[in-house]
Protein backbone atom coordinates (compact mmCIF):
# COMPACT_ATOMS: atom_id res chain seq x y z
CA UNK A 1 0.00 0.00 0.00
CA UNK A 2 1.45 3.37 -0.99
CA UNK A 3 0.90 6.64 0.76
CA UNK A 4 2.72 9.85 -0.16
CA UNK A 5 5.29 7.88 -2.15
CA UNK A 6 6.22 5.86 0.95
CA UNK A 7 5.72 2.13 1.48
CA UNK A 8 3.79 1.79 4.71
CA UNK A 9 5.26 -0.88 6.97
CA UNK A 10 2.92 -3.79 7.67
CA UNK A 11 5.49 -6.02 9.34
CA UNK A 12 8.83 -5.60 11.09
CA UNK A 13 12.05 -7.54 10.93
CA UNK A 14 13.60 -8.17 14.35
CA UNK A 15 17.39 -8.02 14.20
CA UNK A 16 17.80 -10.54 16.97
CA UNK A 17 20.03 -10.78 19.99
CA UNK A 18 23.32 -11.41 18.18
CA UNK A 19 24.45 -11.45 14.56
CA UNK A 20 27.25 -13.89 15.35
CA UNK A 21 25.89 -17.15 13.91
CA UNK A 22 28.33 -19.42 15.74
CA UNK A 23 26.78 -18.47 19.10
CA UNK A 24 23.12 -18.83 18.04
CA UNK A 25 22.86 -22.38 19.40
CA UNK A 26 24.41 -21.40 22.72
CA UNK A 27 22.08 -18.41 23.10
CA UNK A 28 19.06 -20.56 22.19
CA UNK A 29 19.92 -23.12 24.89
CA UNK A 30 20.62 -20.38 27.45
CA UNK A 31 17.41 -18.43 26.85
CA UNK A 32 15.31 -21.59 26.67
CA UNK A 33 16.73 -22.61 30.05
CA UNK A 34 16.00 -19.16 31.50
CA UNK A 35 12.46 -19.24 30.13
CA UNK A 36 11.72 -22.68 31.57
CA UNK A 37 13.27 -21.76 34.92
CA UNK A 38 11.22 -18.55 35.07
CA UNK A 39 8.00 -20.38 34.28
CA UNK A 40 8.63 -23.28 36.66
CA UNK A 41 9.93 -21.06 39.47
CA UNK A 42 7.03 -18.62 39.38
CA UNK A 43 4.42 -21.36 38.98
CA UNK A 44 5.88 -23.10 42.04
CA UNK A 45 5.61 -19.83 43.97
CA UNK A 46 1.95 -19.54 42.98
CA UNK A 47 1.21 -23.15 43.92
CA UNK A 48 3.00 -22.93 47.26
CA UNK A 49 1.16 -19.77 48.31
CA UNK A 50 -2.27 -20.72 46.97
CA UNK A 51 -2.23 -24.21 48.48
CA UNK A 52 -0.91 -23.16 51.91
CA UNK A 53 -3.39 -21.16 54.06
CA UNK A 54 -0.54 -20.09 56.36
CA UNK A 55 0.82 -17.97 53.50
CA UNK A 56 -2.45 -16.16 52.82
CA UNK A 57 -1.06 -12.89 54.16
CA UNK A 58 -0.56 -9.49 52.47
CA UNK A 59 3.15 -10.06 51.79
CA UNK A 60 2.55 -13.34 49.97
CA UNK A 61 -0.55 -11.99 48.24
CA UNK A 62 1.61 -9.35 46.60
CA UNK A 63 4.26 -11.97 45.87
CA UNK A 64 1.69 -13.96 43.87
CA UNK A 65 0.98 -10.85 41.84
CA UNK A 66 4.71 -10.43 41.22
CA UNK A 67 4.91 -14.04 40.02
CA UNK A 68 2.01 -13.47 37.60
CA UNK A 69 3.67 -10.30 36.29
CA UNK A 70 6.92 -12.20 35.71
CA UNK A 71 5.16 -15.05 33.90
CA UNK A 72 3.37 -12.64 31.55
CA UNK A 73 6.49 -10.56 30.97
CA UNK A 74 8.83 -13.40 30.11
CA UNK A 75 6.17 -15.15 27.97
CA UNK A 76 5.66 -11.94 26.01
CA UNK A 77 9.30 -11.74 24.91
CA UNK A 78 11.22 -15.01 25.12
CA UNK A 79 9.16 -17.24 22.76
CA UNK A 80 9.69 -14.74 19.93
CA UNK A 81 13.37 -14.42 20.83
CA UNK A 82 13.77 -18.21 20.66
CA UNK A 83 12.05 -18.23 17.27
CA UNK A 84 14.38 -15.45 16.19
CA UNK A 85 17.44 -17.51 17.13
CA UNK A 86 16.17 -20.54 15.21
CA UNK A 87 15.32 -18.52 12.08
CA UNK A 88 18.47 -16.33 12.30
CA UNK A 89 16.27 -13.24 12.51
CA UNK A 90 12.50 -13.27 12.16
CA UNK A 91 9.50 -11.25 11.02
CA UNK A 92 6.83 -9.96 13.37
CA UNK A 93 3.57 -8.57 12.04
CA UNK A 94 2.49 -5.02 12.81
CA UNK A 95 -0.31 -6.34 15.03
CA UNK A 96 2.04 -8.77 16.74
CA UNK A 97 4.50 -5.98 17.41
CA UNK A 98 1.82 -3.73 18.92
CA UNK A 99 0.57 -6.66 21.03
CA UNK A 100 4.07 -7.34 22.35
CA UNK A 101 4.54 -3.63 23.04
CA UNK A 102 1.25 -3.50 24.97
CA UNK A 103 1.92 -6.45 27.25
CA UNK A 104 5.58 -5.56 27.80
CA UNK A 105 4.71 -1.97 28.75
CA UNK A 106 1.91 -3.26 30.97
CA UNK A 107 4.06 -5.64 33.01
CA UNK A 108 6.96 -3.17 33.28
CA UNK A 109 4.72 -0.48 34.73
CA UNK A 110 2.82 -2.95 36.92
CA UNK A 111 6.04 -4.37 38.37
CA UNK A 112 7.36 -0.92 39.30
CA UNK A 113 4.07 -0.12 41.06
CA UNK A 114 3.98 -3.54 42.71
CA UNK A 115 7.50 -3.16 44.10
CA UNK A 116 6.39 0.13 45.67
CA UNK A 117 3.32 -1.53 47.23
CA UNK A 118 5.50 -4.37 48.55
CA UNK A 119 7.90 -1.83 50.07
CA UNK A 120 4.95 -0.14 51.81
CA UNK A 121 3.81 -3.53 53.12
CA UNK A 122 7.26 -4.15 54.64
CA UNK A 123 7.26 -0.61 56.08
CA UNK A 124 3.97 -1.23 57.89
CA UNK A 125 5.10 -4.70 59.06
CA UNK A 126 8.35 -3.42 60.59
CA UNK A 127 7.52 0.14 61.62
CA UNK A 128 3.86 -0.34 62.63
CA UNK A 129 3.69 -4.04 63.63
CA UNK A 130 0.81 -3.63 66.09
CA UNK A 131 -1.39 -1.99 63.44
CA UNK A 132 -0.29 -4.23 60.57
CA UNK A 133 -3.49 -6.27 60.21
CA UNK A 134 -5.58 -3.10 60.44
CA UNK A 135 -3.54 -1.05 57.97
CA UNK A 136 -3.06 -3.95 55.55
CA UNK A 137 -6.62 -5.30 55.57
CA UNK A 138 -7.82 -7.64 52.82
CA UNK A 139 -9.96 -4.95 51.11
CA UNK A 140 -7.00 -2.55 51.04
CA UNK A 141 -4.65 -5.21 49.68
CA UNK A 142 -7.16 -6.06 46.95
CA UNK A 143 -7.51 -2.37 46.13
CA UNK A 144 -3.73 -1.87 45.96
CA UNK A 145 -3.21 -4.93 43.77
CA UNK A 146 -6.10 -3.96 41.51
CA UNK A 147 -4.72 -0.45 41.17
CA UNK A 148 -1.35 -1.85 40.14
CA UNK A 149 -2.92 -3.76 37.24
CA UNK A 150 -5.31 -0.96 36.25
CA UNK A 151 -2.74 1.85 36.22
CA UNK A 152 -0.24 -0.38 34.45
CA UNK A 153 -2.89 -1.19 31.84
CA UNK A 154 -3.85 2.46 31.37
CA UNK A 155 -0.21 3.44 30.89
CA UNK A 156 0.30 0.64 28.38
CA UNK A 157 -2.90 1.51 26.50
CA UNK A 158 -1.81 5.14 26.16
CA UNK A 159 1.63 4.26 24.80
CA UNK A 160 0.28 1.57 22.46
CA UNK A 161 -2.53 3.82 21.24
CA UNK A 162 -0.14 6.67 20.48
CA UNK A 163 2.25 4.28 18.75
CA UNK A 164 -0.59 2.96 16.59
CA UNK A 165 -1.26 6.54 15.41
CA UNK A 166 2.26 6.85 13.99
CA UNK A 167 3.22 6.02 10.43
CA UNK A 168 6.10 3.61 9.91
CA UNK A 169 7.62 3.79 6.47
CA UNK A 170 10.89 3.01 4.77
CA UNK A 171 13.07 0.74 6.90
CA UNK A 172 11.25 -1.93 8.89
CA UNK A 173 14.35 -3.26 10.65
CA UNK A 174 14.11 -3.11 14.44
CA UNK A 175 17.61 -3.10 15.91
CA UNK A 176 16.45 -5.23 18.80
CA UNK A 177 14.89 -8.61 19.52
CA UNK A 178 11.61 -7.14 20.79
CA UNK A 179 9.13 -4.34 20.15
CA UNK A 180 9.34 -1.61 22.75
CA UNK A 181 8.70 2.12 22.75
CA UNK A 182 12.26 3.52 22.35
CA UNK A 183 13.18 1.27 19.41
CA UNK A 184 9.89 1.73 17.53
CA UNK A 185 10.02 5.52 17.78
CA UNK A 186 13.28 5.40 15.83
CA UNK A 187 11.40 3.95 12.84
CA UNK A 188 8.51 6.43 12.83
CA UNK A 189 8.51 8.87 9.92
CA UNK A 190 5.95 11.21 11.46
CA UNK A 191 6.12 13.58 14.45
CA UNK A 192 6.67 11.81 17.78
CA UNK A 193 6.37 14.83 20.07
CA UNK A 194 3.29 13.59 21.94
CA UNK A 195 4.82 10.13 22.34
CA UNK A 196 7.95 11.65 23.87
CA UNK A 197 5.88 13.78 26.23
CA UNK A 198 3.98 10.74 27.48
CA UNK A 199 7.23 8.82 27.87
CA UNK A 200 8.61 11.57 30.09
CA UNK A 201 5.40 11.61 32.18
CA UNK A 202 5.50 7.82 32.53
CA UNK A 203 9.20 7.89 33.44
CA UNK A 204 8.54 10.46 36.14
CA UNK A 205 5.55 8.65 37.62
CA UNK A 206 6.51 5.00 37.27
CA UNK A 207 10.25 5.49 37.60
CA UNK A 208 11.14 8.56 39.67
CA UNK A 209 8.09 8.88 41.96
CA UNK A 210 7.83 5.16 42.72
CA UNK A 211 11.59 4.90 43.20
CA UNK A 212 11.58 7.65 45.82
CA UNK A 213 8.49 6.21 47.53
CA UNK A 214 10.23 2.83 47.71
CA UNK A 215 13.46 4.35 48.99
CA UNK A 216 11.51 6.41 51.55
CA UNK A 217 9.86 3.23 52.84
CA UNK A 218 13.25 1.58 53.21
CA UNK A 219 14.74 4.63 54.88
CA UNK A 220 12.09 4.33 57.62
CA UNK A 221 12.56 0.55 57.72
CA UNK A 222 16.34 0.82 58.18
CA UNK A 223 15.93 3.52 60.82
CA UNK A 224 13.47 1.29 62.69
CA UNK A 225 15.78 -1.74 62.45
CA UNK A 226 18.72 0.25 63.80
CA UNK A 227 16.67 1.10 66.90
CA UNK A 228 16.28 -2.58 67.72
CA UNK A 229 18.72 -3.39 70.52
CA UNK A 230 19.36 -7.09 69.99
CA UNK A 231 21.46 -8.31 67.07
CA UNK A 232 19.07 -11.24 66.56
CA UNK A 233 16.12 -8.87 66.38
CA UNK A 234 17.90 -6.76 63.77
CA UNK A 235 18.74 -9.84 61.73
CA UNK A 236 15.15 -11.10 61.75
CA UNK A 237 13.73 -7.70 60.85
CA UNK A 238 16.17 -7.20 58.00
CA UNK A 239 15.61 -10.73 56.66
CA UNK A 240 11.93 -9.92 56.06
CA UNK A 241 12.78 -7.13 53.60
CA UNK A 242 16.27 -7.90 52.25
CA UNK A 243 14.95 -10.12 49.44
CA UNK A 244 12.57 -7.43 48.24
CA UNK A 245 15.27 -4.77 48.43
CA UNK A 246 17.55 -6.90 46.26
CA UNK A 247 14.80 -7.32 43.65
CA UNK A 248 14.10 -3.57 43.71
CA UNK A 249 17.74 -2.65 43.07
CA UNK A 250 18.10 -5.19 40.27
CA UNK A 251 14.89 -4.24 38.49
CA UNK A 252 15.21 -0.46 38.73
CA UNK A 253 18.78 -0.49 37.41
CA UNK A 254 17.70 -2.30 34.21
CA UNK A 255 14.57 -0.24 33.58
CA UNK A 256 16.41 3.05 34.13
CA UNK A 257 19.04 2.01 31.59
CA UNK A 258 16.41 1.07 29.00
CA UNK A 259 13.91 3.92 29.30
CA UNK A 260 15.88 6.87 30.66
CA UNK A 261 19.48 6.55 29.44
CA UNK A 262 18.82 6.14 25.67
CA UNK A 263 18.81 9.91 25.44
CA UNK A 264 22.36 9.91 26.78
CA UNK A 265 23.72 7.63 24.06
CA UNK A 266 23.51 4.13 25.53
CA UNK A 267 24.48 1.53 22.90
CA UNK A 268 22.06 -0.83 21.15
CA UNK A 269 24.19 -3.84 22.10
CA UNK A 270 24.16 -2.94 25.78
CA UNK A 271 20.42 -2.27 25.51
CA UNK A 272 19.85 -5.84 24.35
CA UNK A 273 21.80 -7.24 27.27
CA UNK A 274 19.87 -5.09 29.74
CA UNK A 275 16.55 -6.10 28.13
CA UNK A 276 17.49 -9.73 28.74
CA UNK A 277 18.07 -8.87 32.39
CA UNK A 278 14.55 -7.56 33.00
CA UNK A 279 12.68 -9.92 30.64
CA UNK A 280 14.52 -13.18 31.40
CA UNK A 281 17.04 -12.98 34.22
CA UNK A 282 14.91 -11.03 36.70
CA UNK A 283 11.81 -13.29 36.35
CA UNK A 284 14.13 -16.29 36.80
CA UNK A 285 15.93 -14.92 39.86
CA UNK A 286 12.88 -13.55 41.68
CA UNK A 287 11.53 -16.98 42.73
CA UNK A 288 15.04 -18.07 43.76
CA UNK A 289 15.60 -14.92 45.80
CA UNK A 290 12.30 -15.23 47.63
CA UNK A 291 12.47 -19.01 48.22
CA UNK A 292 16.13 -19.41 49.15
CA UNK A 293 15.87 -16.67 51.77
CA UNK A 294 12.36 -17.52 53.01
CA UNK A 295 11.77 -20.45 55.33
CA UNK A 296 7.97 -20.17 55.08
CA UNK A 297 7.96 -20.52 51.29
CA UNK A 298 10.42 -23.43 51.41
CA UNK A 299 8.24 -25.16 54.00
CA UNK A 300 5.16 -24.61 51.84
CA UNK A 301 6.96 -26.04 48.80
CA UNK A 302 7.93 -29.14 50.80
CA UNK A 303 4.23 -29.71 51.55
CA UNK A 304 3.44 -29.58 47.84
CA UNK A 305 6.60 -31.44 46.79
CA UNK A 306 7.95 -33.51 49.71
CA UNK A 307 11.37 -33.90 48.06
CA UNK A 308 11.90 -30.13 47.67
CA UNK A 309 15.04 -28.85 49.38
CA UNK A 310 16.32 -32.32 50.28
Amino acid sequence: MATNNHTVVEEFFLQGFSEDLQFQGIFFALFLLLYLMALVGNILILMAICLNPALHTPMYFFLTNLAIVDIIGTSTVLPKLLENLVDKGCIISYGGCMTQLFFLSWVLGAELLLLTVMAYDRFVAICQPLQYHTLMSKPLCALLAGSVWVFGGINSSVHTGLMAQLTFCGSNLIHHFLCEVPTLLLLACGPTYLNNIMIVIADVYFGVVNFFLTMASYAFIIASILRIRSAEGKRRAFSTCSSHLLVVCMYYSTVIYTYILPGFGSSVKNGKVVAILYTAVSPTLNPLIYTLRNKDVKAALRKVFPTFGK
